[in-house]
């Protein structure tokens, strides 16, 4: 008898640490072997900009070490709409976005929130590019043609603002759903007449003969950058996602007055560097960086812009509201806290 009991007692110790350990996973961003630490999944930022800049120096782990949190940085590809089952799985907590991805996530019930919004800049930087031999040269010329989108996020987002701004009706148009990695051989190839693209794909088929019919800035395009994290991790440290944004809004503003600095971060050679005219466009924009803030009252329109557009063509099947998208961060910080932060106060 005495034995039975001495055994279920040892047993229960042996695993009174593992039981500790799964509490502590599950309580949103993953708990590291290093005893305890807060590991916050963050997309992996590439060659340029940032977090790049972040990454190589390793501002974001000094800064989060006193909060008991680290980054890791996670390989993606293109495109946050390619990214949504990492953020349901919990292998990715924070990334850089657009209004219209989210909008789409949370219509599919993607458990992500927006902390962070930008002003425009580099609008130039993302559009529709046709294929040489489509004959496409204006966006009318759209009309019977087969127009690769990455769907409910910003390439459809893109090529709706660019139709209805052209009096197009949308059913004119074919749209194909491809993601940025599907969509830039579908296009290389003729599969696709057109591609609503953003970025460095879309820099990348524009300098190899695509024909640029519209941008986002002829579009007057409404669809802001934003900083984007996983909500159950917002939930249980604020304080972590306030600090990350802090360090980001720092390393953005050095970027505005140093650009070089912030372009070929870890190569300067090679498929991933960029060069001649593509830098040149890198360094204007950077120059030209707006600082992440908490979002404003008037951050709401350029939103709703956004969901009026995706709801009105058949997206999304109700309307997404600020209130759904914008994470209240400011109710959770302490006055310091929210002092830190240089903007959008």
């Amino acid at each position: 008898m005495f034995g039975t009991r001495h055994r279920r007692r040892r047993l229960a110790l042996a695993l009174a640490p593992v039981a500790v350990l799964v509490a502590a996973c599950g309580s949103g961003a993953t708990t590291g072997a290093d005893h305890g630490t807060v590991v916050i999944k963050v997309a992996d930022p590439g060659n340029e900009g940032p977090l790049a800049v972040g990454k190589r120096d390793g501002t974001f782990d000094k800064a989060l070490a006193p909060l008991g949190a680290r980054i890791e940085w996670v390989t993606t590809t293109p495109g946050f709409s390619s990214m949504l089952k990492l953020f349901n799985t919990g292998q990715l907590d924070v990334s850089g976005a657009a209004f219209s991805p989210v909008v789409g996530a949370l219509s599919k019930d993607v458990a992500v929130r927006i902390v962070a919004v930008q002003d425009p800049a580099g609008k130039d930087q993302s559009g529709i590019i046709a294929t040489r031999d489509s004959g496409i040269r204006a966006v009318p010329d759209l009309i019977g043609k087969r127009v690769a989108v990455n769907a409910a996020a910003k390439g459809e987002y893109i090529l709706l603002k660019a139709l209805a701004q052209a009096g197009v009706p949308a059913d004119k148009v074919t749209r194909v759903p491809l993601q940025q990695k599907d969509a830039a051989p579908a296009f290389a190839t003729g599969k696709v007449d057109a591609w609503a693209s953003f970025l460095q794909p879309y820099q990348e088929a524009k300098a190899n003969g695509g024909v640029e019919i519209a941008t986002e800035q002829s579009i007057g395009s409404k669809d802001n950058s934003v900083v984007v994290f996983r909500t159950e991790v917002l939930d249980g440290h604020p304080d972590i996602a306030a600090k990350y944004l802090e360090v980001l809004q720092e390393l953005t503003a050095r970027q505005r007055t140093d650009p070089a600095a912030f372009e070929n971060v870890f190569e300067t050679t090679g498929p991933r560097a960029l060069s001649g005219q593509r830098l040149a466009d890198a360094l204007r924009v950077g120059a030209e960086a707006t600082v992440p803030r908490l979002p404003l009252d008037s951050d709401a329109d350029a939103l709703a812009d956004v969901v009026d557009l995706f709801y009105a063509n058949g997206v999304v099947s109700r309307k997404i509201t600020a209130a759904d998208i914008f994470y209240d961060l400011r109710s959770k910080l302490t006055p310091e806290q929210l002092g830190a932060l240089r903007a959008g106060q």
